[in-house]
């Protein structure tokens, strides 16, 4: 009887231990997962700029003019010597023939409009728009300044439809060639100031959390650069100008440890 009731002490006190070992085993993996769990939600939020100043590789000017009056065939007879005052101006001003298009003649009878009512003025509106497009933008900048040259020869220039005062807009093509190391640098940035604010916190940076590489954008690159056009800045417009800036801000979420 003594020795049953040994045997179930001794049991009694194995259980004990077991669950006694097991508690502690629990209590350790718990915490630890609490200890982690409250150091992933430690990160901080940083941002890497980077600009670059380019140069356009190409311009187009469209060239937009227009004759009016009573009689058609006059009218017409009239835009055709613009359209050549045009192409001599180009020629002029040193650009190939291979640069130039030209576009569809446009024809307005305002008397056919029914919706006008009584016009008053010329019958007739023909015009014409000639396109240059070249990657000589320097040149290209030059003659635009020539512009009164056409208007002193009687030529009415038709109203901007294509970005700057005149009818001239610059475009870069080379965002590609640059982007990779544009995200680099910009990444570089924004581990920097990690680095900043971990060692004012008294915490090391850690893996990335998440990362955004945001959105690249073209600007006009100061003021004064290329033709005035308006953006809603109240700048020059991107177009509208030969040296342009580009710029992206990557968002980076550093774990801090």
């Amino acid at each position: 009887m003594l020795d049953e009731k040994k045997s179930l002490v001794a049991t009694a006190l194995a259980l004990g231990g077991t669950l006694a070992i097991g508690l502690v085993i629990a209590g350790y993996v718990m915490g630890s997962q609490i200890k982690e769990t409250k150091l992933a939600d430690r990160y901080v939020t940083v941002k890497g700029l980077v600009e670059r100043t380019v140069k356009s590789d190409t311009g187009i000017w469209n060239l937009t003019y227009k004759e009016a009056g009573m009689d058609l065939p006059s009218v017409f007879a009239k835009s055709q010597t613009d359209k050549q005052a045009v192409l001599d101006f180009f020629t002029k001003q040193g650009f190939a023939k291979t640069d130039i298009s030209e576009g569809q003649i446009q024809v307005i009878d305002r008397q056919a409009n029914e919706y006008g009512g009584n016009q008053q003025g010329p019958r007739y509106i023909v015009q014409q728009t000639v396109t240059l497009t070249t990657h000589d933008v320097d040149k290209l900048q030059l003659a635009g300044q020539h512009t009164a040259d056409l208007v002193q020869a009687g030529i009415v220039l038709g109203g901007n439809q294509y970005g700057s005062a005149n009818g001239i807009s610059y475009k870069w093509n080379g965002l590609n060639s640059i982007k990779p190391d544009m995200i680099t640098e910009a990444t570089r940035n924004a581990r920097a100031s990690a680095d900043r604010f971990a060692a004012d916190s008294g915490s090391h940076v850690g893996a990335i959390r998440s990362a955004n590489q945001g959105v690249f954008s073209i600007s006009a690159a100061g003021p004064g650069s290329g033709s005035a056009g308006e953006e809603g800045g109240g700048g020059p417009s991107a177009d509208s100008s030969v040296m342009k800036q580009v710029r992206v801000v990557t968002t980076v979420d550093y774990y801090l440890q």
